[in-house]
C-alpha cells in the first residue's frame, strides 16, 4: 500500500463517500489510487472554488463533514476563498491538497505555494504530512477537529513523494465524539431569573442552533419568546410559528428590528453578533439585558455587552432552560408586535421581490434553497419561509459570490431525493458558471436554477444610488452578459425563461417540472431595491421601512452610455 491508498482507506474507514475535486501533477498519485477505492464517489468540478463550495453545501444541509481535493500551487489557492467562507460560517470541511516533493519544498518548484502559510488564518488547524506512516493519524485528527466543538475547516496538504512511499503503519478507526458541553448550573439558574423578569422579551438564533432546532423551538414555546433568526439561523424556528418575528439585521423584517431594539431581554443562542445583525453596536438593544449563549468562549462578549454568558452547546442549553420554564404573559408585547409584523410589505408588482417571492411560494419544507450574494439573496431570506433546519444555504460571513450555485451542487448530490433550488444573480452567477458542465458529468437531475437577471450588480448599485448620489460605478453588466438560455443549451441543460409577470407562472411550471437539472432566467426592472434597509454605520432601529421614491428605469440611460462608450 502506499500513502496514496492509504489517504483513500482512511477516508473510507471515517465514512467519507463524496469529494469534489479537480487533479493535477502534485496530487496525480492520490487520483491513480482513486481507482481502487470505487466506494468513494469523486465528483469532477470544473474549478477548484467550486469544489470547495461544492463540499459546503454538501456539509450545510447535512451538518456532515464535506471533503475537497486540489492540487499544489494554483490548485490549492483555488481552494482559499471556500475556506475562509467556511471559517466564518462554521462548516466541517476537510481540505486536502497535493504538493511538490519534501525536497523541493521552499524552492520555488514549480507549482509550490506554502498553502498551510497561507491558509493559517482561514482555518481551525493545518497539517504538513511529511512522514507516510503519519497519513492515517493526522487524517483522523483532522476530521476529528473539523466537526468537533465549533466545525469548521481543517487542511492537510501531502507532498507527491510522501504520497508515492510505501506505506506498512496501520489504519486507523474514527476519534470518538467528545461529549456536548453542558452549562454550568448556576448559570442557567441565572439565565433563567432574568428571562423570568422579561415585559419585553426576544429570543435571537443563528446558526449555531440548527442542531438544536427541535430544542430552541420547545424553549421558545414553553417560554413564550417571540423569535428573530439571523440569516444563517432561518429554519432553527419554523417560519409558521406566529411566535417567529423574521429576519434580523440590514434587511432585516420590520418586526425583528423592531422588537430587538425595544426588548428588555434578549436570549441569543448559537450566534457571533455580525456587524450585518447589530448595526451600530452601542445603538443595539439599547434596553436589554443579553443572555448569550455560545459554544465558542472567544464570541461571548467581543461584539456586545453580556450581561448573562453562558458557555455551553446549544442542545444542551436549550435542555436546561427549558427545565426551570415558566410561562411569560406579555399581552401588550404581543400587540405591539402584530403591529410590527403588520407593517410586512408583500411585493405586488413586476420586479426580482415578485420573482423571487413566486419561486419562494412553489418550495415545499424538503425543498434546499441556495443564493448567491447580492439583492436576490436578501429577497430570498425575507420571502422563503422555512419550517426546518438545513434547507437555506448561502455565504453568510464571507459573502461570496458565485457561491450559491456550487453548493446546491453539493446539497443534491447529498440528498438525491431532494430539489435543490438557487436563486442567483446575474453577476454571481457567471462567477462559477463552468459547474453547468458538473450536472452533465455527474449526471444529477435534482437541481433548479433561477438567475434573477436585473443587468447589474444590484447590490453595489443600490449603494452608489443611495449614498453615492447615483453615480453608477462599474456595476452595468447589461451590454456584455451572455444568453443564459443560450448558455445552458451549451452545456445540454434545459432553460427556460420569463420576463414579465403575466409568462412568469407558465415557466415556473415548466421549470421545475423538467425532469433533469434545468435553469430558469427571470428578466425583471434592473433598478428596484432590497428594502427595509439598516444604513451603514446605523442602528437597527433607524432602519429605512419603506423604498424611497425613485428615477424611472435605468437601462435606457445605462444602455445610452454604454453605445456612446463603444463609439467612443
Amino acid at each position: 500500500m502506499t500513502g496514496a491508498k492509504a489517504l483513500w482507506a482512511t477516508l473510507a474507514n471515517h465514512g467519507i463517500t463524496t469529494v469534489f475535486g479537480y487533479p493535477g501533477g502534485a496530487i496525480m498519485p492520490v487520483y491513480d489510487a482513486l481507482t481502487f477505492y470505487p466506494e468513494v464517489r469523486h465528483v469532477l468540478t470544473r474549478h477548484e472554488q467550486g469544489a470547495a463550495h461544492a463540499a459546503e453545501g454538501w456539509a450545510k444541509a447535512t451538518g456532515q463533514l464535506g471533503v475537497c481535493m486540489a492540487t499544489s500551487g494554483p490548485g490549492a489557492t483555488n481552494l482559499v476563498t471556500g475556506l475562509a467562507d467556511a471559517m466564518l460560517d462554521s462548516v466541517p470541511l476537510l481540505a486536502i491538497t497535493g504538493n511538490v516533493a519534501r525536497h523541493l519544498m521552499g524552492t520555488d518548484a514549480f507549482q509550490e505555494a506554502d498553502i498551510t502559510g497561507i491558509t493559517l488564518p482561514i482555518t481551525k488547524h493545518n497539517f504538513v504530512v511529511r512522514e507516510v506512516e503519519d497519513i492515517p493519524r493526522v487524517l483522523s485528527e483532522a476530521i476529528y477537529i473539523a466537526r468537533t466543538g465549533r466545525p469548521g475547516p481543517v487542511l492537510v496538504d501531502i507532498p507527491k513523494d510522501v504520497q508515492l512511499a510505501a506505506f506498512h503503519g496501520e489504519l486507523l478507526p474514527p476519534l470518538p465524539r467528545r461529549e456536548a458541553l453542558k452549562p454550568a448550573p448556576e448559570v442557567v439558574e441565572r439565565a433563567q431569573e432574568v428571562l423570568r423578569s422579561a415585559r419585553r422579551p426576544v429570543m435571537m438564533l443563528g446558526g449555531g442552533a440548527l442542531d438544536a432546532a427541535q430544542e430552541v423551538t420547545q424553549l421558545a414555546r414553553a417560554w413564550n419568546v417571540p423569535v428573530s433568526t439571523t440569516l444563517m439561523g432561518l429554519g432553527a424556528f419554523p417560519a409558521s410559528d406566529p411566535l417567529w418575528l423574521g429576519m434580523p439585521g440590514m434587511h432585516g423584517s420590520v418586526a425583528a428590528n423592531r422588537a430587538i431594539s425595544d426588548a428588555d431581554v434578549l436570549l441569543s443562542i448559537g450566534m457571533r453578533f455580525d456587524d450585518r445583525v447589530t448595526g451600530r453596536v452601542n445603538g443595539f438593544a439599547p434596553h436589554a439585558q443579553i443572555i448569550h449563549v455560545e459554544l465558542d468562549a472567544a464570541e461571548i462578549g467581543k461584539i456586545v455587552r453580556t450581561h448573562v454568558p453562558v458557555r455551553g452547546d446549544a442542545k444542551e442549553t436549550a435542555r436546561a432552560l427549558l427545565a426551570g420554564a415558566a410561562r411569560l404573559e406579555h399581552p401588550e408585547w404581543d400587540a405591539q408586535i402584530a403591529e410590527w409584523k403588520s407593517r410586512t410589505q408583500t411585493p405586488d408588482h413586476w420586479g426580482a421581490g415578485y420573482a423571487i417571492k413566486a419561486v419562494c411560494d412553489r418550495l415545499t419544507p424538503d425543498d434546499i434553497l441556495s443564493s448567491d450574494v447580492g439583492q436576490h439573496q436578501m429577497i430570498a431570506a425575507q420571502e422563503a419561509r422555512f419550517e426546518k433546519p438545513r434547507r437555506w444555504l448561502n455565504s453568510g460571513g464571507l459573502g461570496t459570490m458565485g457561491f450559491g450555485f456550487p453548493a446546491a451542487i453539493g446539497a443534491a448530490l447529498a440528498e438525491p431525493g431532494v430539489r435543490s433550488v438557487v436563486i442567483a444573480g446575474d453577476g454571481g452567477f457567471q462567477m462559477t458558471a463552468q459547474e453547468l458542465a458538473t450536472l452533465k458529468h455527474a449526471n444529477i437531475r435534482n437541481v433548479k436554477i433561477c438567475i434573477v437577471n436585473n443587468s447589474f450588480l444590484g447590490m453595489v448599485r443600490q449603494w452608489q444610488e443611495l449614498f453615492h448620489e447615483k453615480r453608477y460605478s462599474e456595476v452595468w453588466l447589461g451590454d456584455s452578459n451572455p444568453d443564459f438560455v443560450k448558455l445552458a443549451a451549451a452545456y445540454d441543460v434545459p432553460a427556460y425563461r420569463a420576463t414579465n409577470a403575466d409568462d412568469l407562472p407558465a415557466a415556473i411550471d415548466a421549470w421545475l417540472d423538467d425532469p433533469n437539472s434545468a435553469l430558469l432566467e427571470v428578466v425583471v426592472p434592473n433598478e428596484h431595491g432590497v428594502f427595509p434597509m439598516v444604513p451603514a454605520g446605523a442602528a437597527l432601529y433607524e432602519m429605512i421601512e419603506t423604498e424611497p421614491g425613485r428615477t424611472p428605469d435605468l437601462s435606457d440611460e445605462m444602455e445610452k452610455a454604454a453605445e456612446e462608450a463603444n463609439n467612443a
